[in-house]
């Protein structure tokens, strides 16, 4: 019985060696399968990145161009505030002037009627 019990060992061995290689296999091919997936997702990803780089490389001098536009526009837009400024101030002195025009000719016209009723 003793032969029986060894040959049912080395055909258990053999058999728990065979399954630990089957194992060992399948872990290697998952293993595989994971890195050549991870190497194609990081290869989008740097596609992703560079096509991303590239767009903020020709961005970069139309936002130089429109920060440009914008300075001159402000500088002309304070440039136009200034001057209706002026313009408002030179209405206000219109304004006052054509007060002090009516008070005048009412103050002549007053005058004329006294000379002419003494007529």
């Amino acid at each position: 019985m003793s032969a029986i019990v060894i040959i049912a060992i080395v055909v258990a061995a053999v058999i728990v060696l065979a399954l630990v290689a089957v194992y060992v296999r399948r872990r290697a091919e998952r293993g595989r399968v994971l890195r050549e997936r991870r190497a194609s997702e990081a290869t989008g990803h740097r596609q992703e990145a560079d096509a991303h780089a590239t767009r903020a490389q020709e961005l970069g001098p139309e936002a130089d161009a429109l920060r440009l536009a914008a300075t001159e526009q402000a500088a002309y837009a304070e440039m136009e505030t200034s001057r209706a400024e002026e313009l408002g101030t030179r209405a206000a002195q219109a304004e006052q002037q054509i007060s002090r025009e009516g008070q005048s000719a009412g103050r002549h016209d007053e005058k004329a009627a006294e000379l002419e009723e003494k007529l």
